[in-house]
């Protein structure tokens, strides 16, 4: 017989990466469970999609919101992959950010992934994978939205603890993406280093999950760089980033 089709929850698909990476799953014949705040947006997107998708609307930065929603999905049977895309992004420097702002990205993207870490790993069959989304920003502290880059430090550092803690469960994925041109990233005034359209970025976590590495991270041409300023010493690499805000 026939596999059956996989089972995928995306958590911010409702533009963006999330949005495109539904289409590419959708085109391999997964079942779609397509979430994100919007509900308009995603009872659209698994219209277009096809009858096997169904919308379920959440918010990460609810507690609530997503258990409703886990106990809806609960229902469905058991799923292959959770991907976690949800964030807010706001560039800028520290001392113009607003601090409401500011702690509503922490609420979104910090604790609303250790939500979705908490909540996440009951709906998985055994040895199902689980994504979280950290990001390149998140390797080292560099100017422009900062906020932004320290949640997601945040995010990896979680994430590499799950990984640790549900070794033999579950399979634990960390995608740090760097540029992508989409809603969020249309804020930057500044250019952005080696950009790359949405649907490369989700034809590249499509392939990146599929393989053994821990980590997701594009275009390599970024990461790489970014990921050896992290490894030098801060007598270093702090010179490096200076330079960037002068």
């Amino acid at each position: 017989m026939p596999d059956a089709p996989e089972r995928i929850w995306i958590i911010g698909a409702s533009d963006g990466i999330g949005e495109k990476l539904a289409e590419a799953y959708a085109a391999t014949g997964a079942h779609l469970i397509l979430s994100a705040r919007s509900e308009d947006k995603l009872t659209a997107l698994a219209d277009r999609l096809g009858a096997a998708h169904r919308a379920v609307a959440l918010d990460v930065s609810d507690r609530r919101s997503l258990e409703v929603a886990a106990e809806k999905i609960a229902a469905m049977g058991p799923l292959d992959r959770i991907i976690h895309l949800a964030a807010l992004y706001d560039p800028g420097k520290i001392k113009d950010l607003d601090p409401e702002r500011a702690a509503q990205l922490v609420t979104v993207n910090l604790m609303g992934t250790f939500h979705i870490a908490q909540i996440a790993p009951p709906l998985l069959r055994a040895g199902g994978q689980l994504a979280l989304c950290g990001s390149v920003a998140g390797y080292i502290g560099l100017p422009q939205g900062q906020i932004y880059s320290a949640t997601k430090a945040g995010v990896i550092n979680l994430v590499e603890s799950l990984r640790a803690e549900l070794s033999g469960q579950i399979d634990v994925r960390l995608i740090s993406p760097g540029f992508v041109d989409t809603r969020l990233t249309a804020q930057n005034n500044f250019e952005m280093p080696a950009v790359i359209p949405p649907e490369r970025a989700a034809e590249l976590i499509v392939k990146g999950l599929n393989e053994r590495r821990f980590e997701v991270h594009f275009p390599r041409r970024l990461t790489l760089v970014l990921k050896l300023m992290r490894a030098l010493p801060y007598w270093a690499s702090l010179p490096l980033t200076r330079r960037l805000v002068q």
